[in-house]
C-alpha cells in the first residue's frame, strides 16, 4: 500500500479489559478494547516528527487544505490574514514528497494551488509557490462546504498514496447549500479520506463542524481567537504527517446467537461506530477507525450473548484489526483480543463492574449530558439545562476530567461538584459555550 520501509510500520496490539462473569441467565457482556500502535516513525507524544524520516522514507501521503474564503472572513480583516498565515504554516510542516493542494472555499470550491486538477509534491520550490499563491486569497462569497469536500475528494483520489487527509477551516454556517447536500457530500467522501475540521471565531455551527469530523474520522475543535490558527494548523499537520497506516478497521467476530449491541470509541474522544459496520463474513463485521500513527485508543464493545447456566463459559467476541490491500483483499494486522462470558452464582463476581468499563460509561454519559444541557439552555429550558449540566459537573469531577470541568465552570457556577449542584451563569461568553460543546466528547483515560 505504502512506499515506505517496513521498519516504520507501527506494530499493533490489542488488550481487553472486562468482568467476564455474568449471573445465571445474564446476557450483556461489556469490554473495553485498547488498541495501541507503536514503533512507527513518530514520537509517542502524538506530535510528530516529520524529520525522523529520511527523504522519501515516510508513508506516501496526500493532504488537501480547505480554507474558508467567504465574505465573513473579512470581519475582522485580520481573520483572513490569520487563515493565510495558518495555511502557510501548515504547508511549511509538510514532509518532502507529500502530495498537497490548497482549496479556497466559498459557495463554490476553487483550486488555489497548484491548480489544473492535480496535486503538487512538497519540496522547497512548491512550498514557496504555494505561499505566494496564498497571498492572493481574499474574502467574498458564500459558504457551501459540500463543494469543498467533493473537490478535495477528486484531487485526493488522483494520488497513488497510502494516506489521504483533509484539513478544513470555516468561520460561518453552511448557508449556501442544504443540509442534505452536505450530508450527501460527507457520505460520498466517507472512507475515502480523513478530515480534521476547525471553526474559527464564534459564528459557525458546532454540530456542522463536529459532524464533518465525525463522518470523516478526524478531529474537530474551535479556534476562538484567529491569532491561534497558525499554531493549531501546525499541530494538525504534524499529526497528519505522523499517520503511518490508513483505513484500519476493527473487525468483530461474534458466535452464533450473539448480537453486537454497540461499538464506540471512548478515548481520546467519544465516537459512535455502531452504525458504520460493514459485513466482512459470517458473523463478522468491520468498524472503521481511520488512520493511525504512534498512538493508543480505547473502544467500548457491548455484545448480547445467549443466556446460559452456571458454570458455562463461551467466547463472546473476537477482536482483530485489518487493513485493505490492493485488489479488494484485506490484511490482518496480527493483533487479537478475546471477550469472554462466564456464568457464575458468585454474586460478588457477577455484579462487580470492571473499572475501565465504569470509567468510560461515565465519560460517554458526560459528553451526552453536556450536549443535552447546552441544547436545553438554547431552547430556554433552564431547569432541564441545570440538571444536565449539574450531572456533567458531577461526572467530570468523579472521573478526574479536569479540562472538561474547567470548561463547564465557564458556563455554570459550581456550588458542589461531587453532588452536581450548580447554577447557570446569567451571562456566558459565546466562545466559552461553543468551546464546551465542541470539546464535550474529549475524554480522559482511565488510570490503569
Amino acid at each position: 500500500m505504502a512506499n515506505f520501509s517496513k521498519s516504520n510500520v507501527p506494530r499493533f496490539s490489542v488488550d481487553v479489559y472486562q468482568n467476564a462473569y455474568l449471573p445465571e441467565g445474564g446476557r450483556e457482556v461489556n469490554a473495553i478494547v485498547t488498541v495501541t500502535a507503536t514503533g512507527g516513525g513518530t514520537v509517542g507524544t502524538g506530535v510528530t516528527a516529520p524529520h525522523l524520516y529520511a527523504p522519501g522514507e515516510g508513508p506516501s501521503a496526500a493532504v488537501v487544505v480547505m480554507v474558508d474564503c467567504s465574505g465573513s472572513m473579512d470581519y475582522p480583516p485580520t481573520k483572513m490574514r490569520n487563515a493565510r498565515d495558518a495555511t502557510a504554516a501548515a504547508v511549511d510542516t509538510l514532509r518532502d514528497g507529500v502530495h498537497f493542494s490548497v482549496i479556497g472555499g466559498t459557495h463554490v470550491a476553487t483550486e488555489v494551488y497548484p491548480g489544473g486538477g492535480r496535486l503538487a509534491v512538497a519540496g522547497p520550490t512548491t512550498r514557496e509557490q504555494a505561499k505566494q499563491a496564498l497571498r492572493r486569497l481574499s474574502a467574498g462569497g458564500g459558504t457551501a462546504i459540500g463543494t469543498w469536500l467533493r473537490l478535495a475528494d477528486r484531487l485526493l483520489a488522483g494520488a497513488d498514496v497510502a494516506i489521504r487527509h483533509g484539513i478544513l477551516l470555516t468561520d460561518g454556517r453552511n448557508e449556501h447549500e442544504s443540509a442534505e447536500d452536505l450530508k450527501a457530500a460527507l457520505d460520498s467522501c466517507a472512507g475515502r479520506f480523513t478530515c480534521d475540521a476547525r471553526g474559527v471565531g464564534t459564528d459557525w455551527e458546532v454540530k456542522e463542524v463536529t459532524g464533518i469530523a465525525a463522518a470523516l474520522l478526524g478531529t474537530a475543535d474551535i479556534v476562538a481567537d484567529p491569532a491561534g490558527l497558525a499554531a493549531d494548523f501546525t499541530r494538525m499537520m504534524e499529526t497528519a504527517m505522523g499517520k503511518e497506516v490508513a483505513d484500519v478497521a476493527l473487525r468483530l467476530w461474534t458466535p452464533a446467537g450473539a448480537a453486537v449491541r454497540f461499538v464506540k470509541q471512548v478515548a481520546p474522544t467519544v465516537a459512535e461506530l455502531t452504525g458504520r459496520r460493514t459485513e466482512s463474513g459470517p458473523r463478522s463485521g468491520d468498524y472503521p477507525t481511520g488512520s493511525w500513527g504512534d498512538e493508543s485508543r480505547d473502544y467500548h464493545v457491548c455484545v448480547e450473548v445467549p443466556a446460559a447456566g452456571v458454570g458455562q463459559e463461551m467466547l463472546a467476541a473476537r477482536v482483530s484489526l485489518v487493513v485493505p490491500e490492493p485488489g479488494g483483499a484485506v490484511r490482518n494486522l496480527g493483533a487479537q483480543g478475546l471477550v469472554r462470558a462466564v456464568w457464575t452464582d458468585d454474586m460478588a463476581a457477577s455484579t462487580s463492574i470492571n473499572p475501565q468499563v465504569a470509567h468510560y460509561t461515565g465519560q460517554a454519559e458526560l459528553a451526552q449530558a453536556i450536549q443535552q444541557g447546552l441544547d436545553l439552555r438554547k431552547a430556554g429550558d433552564m431547569d432541564g439545562a441545570t440538571a444536565k449540566l449539574g450531572r456533567a459537573v458531577q461526572l467530570a469531577s468523579a472521573s478526574g476530567n479536569a479540562d472538561t470541568a474547567k470548561l463547564l465552570a465557564k458556563v455554570v457556577d459550581v456550588v458542589d461538584a461531587p453532588t452536581g449542584t450548580v447554577r447557570l451563569k446569567a451571562k456566558v461568553a459565546e466562545a466559552d459555550e461553543m468551546t464546551l460543546e465542541t470539546r464535550s466528547t474529549k475524554t480522559v483515560r482511565v488510570k490503569k
